[in-house]
């Protein structure tokens, strides 16, 4: 909170400078970036402006961009647009203490350009000098524009670079020029030197048309280049995330399909080592088609007939053997509950539920998936272990000779204890 408050204490001062423009009150910081050709100010806070020929009706505008040096026009300007070569040509050699190493070109607007023909804007008025890209420096247009008498300048594109809304700027010093100076698109300085060709408006016996620039910022102008730079700054970070996350979806999905649903888990009987025996209890809800249930023998611990374990036919002689946790390795003590699985093996019920839960669905003994149907106890008791050995008799214990009437099947009502006669009859 105390911080909270220190920032608006000291960010008080700057309300009154927002809230006119977020970029006015920003240059506040450096008010020397005009002077001082601050070529990079300008491209950061992307001021670009526009070009209007206003005397055409819809006004054609045209996207533009103002330079690092010369005048900042607060308010626009509306001038007569003339081309420079429509009235200079190049200054005769010896006319000139000019000690520029490039040429002169009145299209380009290079020095030294000298007056050529009748007609000539008058240095009172407000005109605005149209010159292309190329042939020598921008500033020094902008210095051949102020020599003749303009109060603007707007330079066109090239074409090896149609497209390009450049940043004009000087690497000297280019405190000198005081007027303003603007950059155009090279299609759009095509199009604006058609019609001031095609124009039927003339100012000083010189064809032209009314121009207005423009270097109001737009409401989003500013926010602009702040935005790109924090997009692009995060872009990597937002897409290592989106890949995590979508990681991690997936590897939560993997795992849910790897653990048996709690609802199914809870279903499956338990019971409580009572020291003698097993004491049954049922699942707390049960399917609505149950299948009939046996009596139980507390005394004896069978196990209640259930639909997750039907125990309609005998079970197998080792479950009820079980004395022994196979996660814990802690035998059965009196009190503890026990879960019974599908497959008829015993584990205490916290830790059995939170392995089925939230690790596997496999019963950690056998591998049996618990959410599949389980076969019933009679398979459990086709095939009981036997020894790979060949069984041999003790050295000690008497080898008895079989009869061949010994092979005779036996059925229910065959004695136990047979007498030699009593086989004999039998086997006739």
């Amino acid at each position: 909170m105390i911080n909270v408050l220190l920032v608006l204490a000291l960010s008080s001062p700057l309300l009154p400078h927002a809230a006119s423009h977020p970029v006015d009150w920003l240059r506040k910081f450096n008010p020397g970036s005009r002077d001082d050709s601050s070529w990079l100010w300008s491209w950061a806070w992307a001021s670009d402006g526009s070009v209007s020929i206003v005397d055409r009706s819809p006004p054609v505008t045209f996207p533009a961009r103002p330079a690092s040096f010369g005048a900042e026009l607060t308010d626009p300007l509306l001038g007569y647009v003339i081309p420079l070569s429509s009235f200079t040509a190049p200054c005769p050699p010896g006319t000139s203490n000019s000690t520029y190493s490039f040429e002169a070109d009145p299209v380009y607007g290079c020095p030294e350009l000298c007056i050529s023909g009748p007609h000539e804007p008058e240095r009172t008025d407000t005109w605005i000098a149209l010159v292309q890209r190329g042939g020598c420096p921008f500033v020094e247009k902008a210095r051949q524009a102020q020599r003749l008498g303009a109060k603007a300048v707007v330079v066109g594109g090239d074409r090896e670079n149609p497209d390009a809304l450049l940043n004009m700027f000087s690497e000297r010093d280019a405190s000198d020029v005081k007027i303003a100076a603007t950059y155009i698109k090279y299609w759009d300085y095509v199009q604006l030197s058609s019609m001031i060709a095609n124009s039927n408006t003339t100012h000083s016996g010189l064809k032209t048309l009314s121009l207005l620039i423009n270097t109001e910022y737009s409401a989003w102008e500013w926010y602009s280049p702040i935005i790109t730079f924090i997009i692009i700054l995060l872009l990597p970070s937002l897409l290592t995330f989106l890949t995590l996350l979508v990681h991690r979806i997936r590897a939560a999905r993997a795992a849910q399909r790897d653990r048996a649903p709690e609802s199914v888990v809870h279903n499956f009987p338990w019971r409580v080592w009572t020291g003698n025996g097993w004491e049954k209890h049922e699942p707390p809800f049960t399917p609505s088609n149950p299948p009939a249930r046996g009596e139980v023998d507390l005394e004896q611990g069978q196990e209640t007939p259930l639909a997750s374990t039907s125990h309609d036919q005998p079970l197998p002689a080792w479950v009820e053997e079980q004395m022994e946790c196979a996660i814990c390795l802690e035998m059965f003590v009196k009190g503890d509950r026990v879960r019974e699985l599908p497959c008829y093996h015993l584990f205490h019920v916290d830790e059995i539920d939170e392995w089925l839960i939230n690790k596997k669905k496999l019963c950690p003994i056998c591998k049996t998936d618990v959410t599949q149907p389980h076969p019933s106890p009679a398979a459990h008791n086709a095939y009981p272990p036997q020894d790979d050995a060949p069984h041999e008799p003790s050295p000690n214990q008497p080898t008895t000779s079989r009869s061949p009437s010994s092979s005779v099947e036996s059925d229910e009502r065959t004695p136990l204890l047979q007498t030699p006669s009593s086989e004999h009859r039998a086997s006739t």
